[in-house]
């Protein structure tokens, strides 16, 4: 049964190896290509090379954190919607990182734990929606 994650890319950033585990354990079998990061600098890297529909960021990174990534990854438009889509988690519960994030352009906002089943619903509320771009496909 396709999904709305069929054919996709996500990158997933943290520096957690069981989160990261976690997650790519969720997403597999959905029919998206998955690639991961450990750290800010990396993420950053890899979202220029991999080019991803959508990203699922840790707040607290290595390097740079995920609030500079973010701001990378949606550039001066900040604006939801716009790819990458981003869906932050993080372990902070204040309601100002949430708001800074917001302001960002970020997509979602999970704090953690989470259950994934919920985000996976996001992710897919997300990208069913048509508002990521569609790449060309290679002939």
């Amino acid at each position: 049964m396709a999904t709305a994650l069929d054919g996709k890319s996500i990158l997933v950033v943290d520096d957690d190896p069981d989160m990261v585990t976690a997650l790519t354990m969720v997403l597999d079998g959905t029919g998206a290509t998955i690639q991961t990061a450990g750290d800010g600098n990396l993420a950053i890297e890899k979202a220029a090379q991999f080019d991803p529909d959508l990203v699922i960021l840790d707040a607290m990174l290595p390097k740079r954190s995920g609030f500079l990534v973010l701001e990378k990854l949606k550039g001066a438009s900040r604006k939801k919607g716009s790819r990458p889509l981003v869906i932050m988690i993080t372990g902070n519960e204040g309601k100002r990182h949430q708001t800074w994030a917001e302001s960002l352009g970020v997509d979602g906002y999970f704090n953690k734990p989470f259950r994934m089943e919920r985000l996976v619903e996001r992710m897919e509320q997300l990208l069913a929606n048509g508002t990521t771009l569609h790449k060309p496909q290679p002939a």
